[in-house]
């Protein structure tokens, strides 16, 4: 007994060591810092609510604006190569939607096309796959940016451009089948005993709401065929921004539990995807929170195919909510039938060929990333095809 004594002598030392060390400099929280840290994320939440409503006002006058001068722009447009065939507006579609960086304009811009007749149905549904396009090129400049800002190591950089090259090549993957399904889909007729409308009630509230400020800009735009779509196509673009600043960080939102179990299942994946794309109604957004979640290891790059499938999807929302407020049926049968045909191809992908689609897609990614020129000619080719479109006859 008497030789244990040293060790717990000795050991004690240690331990009061080891306690002033960990506990000391952090010390007791400061009560009275809680109310105002409180205070400040009460205060956080309610601008992110007000600036969230100022845009969706926004919105709503971007897409009436849009509207009211899509007719003349339909003279303008009618017989360019811009609009002369299906192609060509899915390029139009396609390279828009990477020079104004979103997808979410451009694709309300097709159905406001479509109800001033500069465009047919059919070339709606490909001016809106175009942007879908367009939209998932923004998550691969994003992918770039953060891997050179974040300062990373070489693996933490060549996952956050993995994660734009994945976004990219899962949506050409879905969309591009989903439209060879549309046309004969939407040519068929299938949707046409859809007549579907907002509810007068709506109707006459955001009428109310919006019309001083859209018979205003009417007013003092210059008569001048599609100067007043593109006002309103401006507009729209700062709305979704103000959407932007209304959402947290992507870095906050990195910040998930860690728990892997849920993040290897499949259609749990696929829900969160699904329902964030839906809330920010912006599939930019939802897929570029997952640029720093993956960088940082909250995510294995396998693990997000499902989400970013998920995203593609819900994505469409506001595109749908657009095609009511249009007031056109024949907007609201290019969202339905987009909308079934890449949900139908979605699900047949994640049901009988995931595990195959997680190898291929990865394997295709890590041979573009193995080499510059590679990429070089990845990028390149973004820009090019959607040039070629617009250029086919």
């Amino acid at each position: 007994m008497a030789t244990d004594h040293p060790h717990r002598a000795a050991a004690l030392p240690h331990a009061e060591r080891i306690s002033l060390r960990v506990y000391t400099p952090s010390g007791p929280p400061d009560v009275e810092d809680q109310p105002t840290a409180e205070r400040h994320v009460r205060s956080g939440r309610w601008r992110r609510i007000f600036v969230g409503l100022f845009a969706l006002w926004m919105f709503l006058c971007a897409i009436a604006i849009m509207k009211e001068g899509a007719a003349p722009l339909g003279d303008l447009l009618r017989g360019s190569i811009l609009t002369d065939s299906v192609l060509s507006t899915m390029g139009f579609g396609w390279l828009s939607a990477m020079l104004v960086m979103s997808g979410s304009p451009i694709a309300v811009a097709s159905l406001t096309m479509l109800g001033g007749g500069a465009i047919s149905p059919i070339q709606s549904l490909s001016m809106l796959t175009g942007s879908r396009l367009g939209a998932a090129f923004v998550v691969l400049v994003v992918s770039f940016l953060y891997a050179t800002r974040s300062g990373a190591e070489r693996e933490q950089r060549r996952a956050s451009v993995s994660i734009g090259i994945y976004c990219l090549l899962l949506t050409a993957i879905v969309y591009v089948p989903a439209l060879a399904m549309g046309v004969p889909l939407l040519r068929s007729g299938a949707f046409d005993g859809i007549n579907g409308r907002a509810p007068g009630v709506l109707l006459d509230f955001v009428d109310l709401v919006i019309s001083p400020v859209v018979d205003l800009v009417v007013r003092i735009v210059p008569d001048t065929p599609g100067l007043l779509f593109l006002a309103g196509l401006v507009l729209l673009l700062l709305s979704v921004r103000l959407v932007d600043l209304a959402l947290p960080d992507a870095d906050d939102a990195a910040h998930l539990e860690d728990h892997t179990d849920w993040r290897s299942r499949k259609w749990r994946m696929f829900a969160v995807g699904s329902l964030v794309a839906l809330v920010t109604m912006s599939v930019s957004v939802a897929l570029t929170v997952l640029v720093p979640a993956v960088s940082k290891g909250y995510f294995r790059r396998r693990q997000v195919m499902p989400y970013i499938m998920g995203a593609n999807i819900t994505t469409l929302g506001d595109t749908l909510l657009t095609a009511f407020l249009v007031e056109n049926p024949a907007a609201i049968h290019v969202v339905l039938a987009e909308l079934v045909t890449i949900t139908a191809v979605t699900l047949v992908l994640l049901t009988f060929f995931y595990p195959r689609l997680q190898v291929q897609v990865t394997r295709i990614t890590d041979w573009i990333l193995d080499e510059r020129r590679r990429l070089v000619g990845f990028v390149a080719f973004l820009f090019i095809t959607p040039i070629v479109l617009v250029l086919l006859p």
